[in-house]
């Protein structure tokens, strides 16, 4: 089937890469010449585990290609994915004229019927905006469907590839015949394919990702109570989670959750059920409990050290938002960092994929370690701030001697804190006593 997917950053160049690897013939349109010079040389602009071999492998193969033109790719395909950016504004809506300017652009260059269809994350009631957009400028038949995706970031292809289910939001019988058909090899272990209409699927996924974002919220809440009552977060999480009601998944407490998504569409949803009336009272907490906690590990380090941190230098293990990639956007990185800095300190950063996209925020505010151990060196602590495999296990003893002093704020609960104080380090983490503190 032919498909070309306007926008290639993280969704669409996910979406396009996986529908070529099913046999489709895929075209990814862009405007940015440097982002597109590099998938003509089979070079993803972002991390993303695995996605480079396909993305090399079916451009090799003739299967995905780029273009800045779009009415050339939209003349040549059948399927319209539109996966542009839907910036949040200052009052948490989601800007939607990238959506809308797209939809445009893909009805003026229609010559026949076309399938236009929602990637982006995007409000209640897009679907119909979309409509009306490219119904203004052409008179060629067309249907407007909501896809929504439902990608992991460092587990997408995987995701893509196996789908929990798919979301189809259309009341046209040909669109959704013809995405069943285009989605197909992707569903043959039967997981669902549901089809409803646009605005319940448009509603889906910004339910979907604030129940998760609640789940996480209401888990550091537990955590911070965990520390005043002297309870243990990770055992009150294991006996909560063995509920079949409730389950494992997102009760991890940390130090709050970041990503494109997640805060995005928290205050998105905020923003829709003000505009009919509603007061989210529950997702406006679950929002301040999560930009609260993002100050939780320096709160800590202030605590042990005092207000201010002038002459103390603070390594940190963990940029990026979660492990597999370089993903910065909202990252509770972010506030610790400028937490410290603003507090006077030195702070030496490293993350596996990340220091590039960290320059872009810090510039040279922080010195920067390709290898997390080099970042130790004469630091007074050191702080995790995300819970890559590699930070686990690592070499205590050589931490020992580099560190200035044996002590650790670990925001992801990587360490047994008993085990902690028995090597020797004075160890803080989320929701748990303190450890090796005398």
């Amino acid at each position: 089937m032919k498909v070309c997917v306007v926008g290639t950053g993280y969704v669409g160049l996910v979406a396009g890469t996986c529908f070529a690897e099913s046999g489709n013939d895929v075209v990814g349109v862009d405007v940015d010449e440097r982002k597109l010079s590099l998938l003509r040389e089979g070079k993803s602009p972002i991390y993303e585990p695995g996605l480079e071999e396909l993305l090399r492998r079916n451009h090799q193969e003739g299967r995905l290609s780029f273009t800045d033109d779009l009415a050339a790719a939209v003349r040549q395909s059948l399927f319209c994915f539109i996966a542009v950016g839907t910036p949040e504004r200052i009052d948490g809506s989601a800007d939607l004229s990238a959506v809308l300017g797209v939809a445009a652009e893909i009805g003026r260059a229609m010559d026949g019927y076309r399938v236009i269809v929602n990637k982006s994350t995007v409000p209640v009631g897009t679907a119909d905006r979309v409509r009306q957009a490219v119904a203004v400028v052409t008179s060629q038949p067309f249907d407007v469907v909501s896809n929504p995706e439902f990608l992991k970031e460092g587990a997408a292809i995987d995701d893509f590839m196996k789908p929990d289910r798919v979301v189809i939001g259309s009341d046209s019988e040909r669109a959704i015949e013809l995405m069943k058909e285009l989605y197909s090899p992707f569903v043959r272990t039967e997981n669902p394919i549901f089809v409803m209409d646009n605005r319940s699927a448009e509603m889906t996924k910004y339910a979907a990702n604030a129940l998760l974002a609640t789940r996480i919220s209401f888990m550091n809440e537990v955590a911070n109570l965990c520390e005043r009552v002297g309870a243990d977060v990770n055992l009150v999480r294991r006996g909560v989670g063995a509920d079949r009601r409730i389950g494992q998944h997102f009760l991890f407490p940390g130090i709050g959750y970041g990503g494109s998504c997640f805060p995005k569409d928290v205050q998105a949803m905020i923003h829709t059920a003000e505009e009919y009336g509603l007061d989210s009272a529950m997702l406006r907490a679950v929002d301040a409990v999560n930009d609260r906690q993002k100050h939780v590990l320096v709160h800590k380090v202030r605590a042990r050290y005092g207000a201010s941190l002038a002459g103390r230098t603070f390594a940190i293990w963990g940029l990026s938002f979660k492990p597999r990639t370089d993903d910065m956007r909202e990252a509770p990185s972010l506030t610790v960092v400028e937490g410290l800095l603003k507090a006077g300190a030195g702070v030496r950063v490293h993350d596996p994929e990340a220091l590039i996209e960290a320059r872009r925020y810090f510039g040279d505010r922080v010195s920067y370690h390709r290898i997390n151990y080099d970042a130790l060196d004469g630091a007074d602590a050191l702080l995790i701030l995300t819970e890559w495999n590699e930070f686990r296990r690592p070499d205590f003893a050589r931490m020992k001697r580099l560190l200035r002093q044996p002590v650790i704020f670990d925001g992801r609960n990587l360490y047994k804190p008993a085990e902690m104080a028995s090597l020797g380090f004075a160890y803080h983490s989320i929701g748990r006593t303190a450890a090796g503190e005398g």
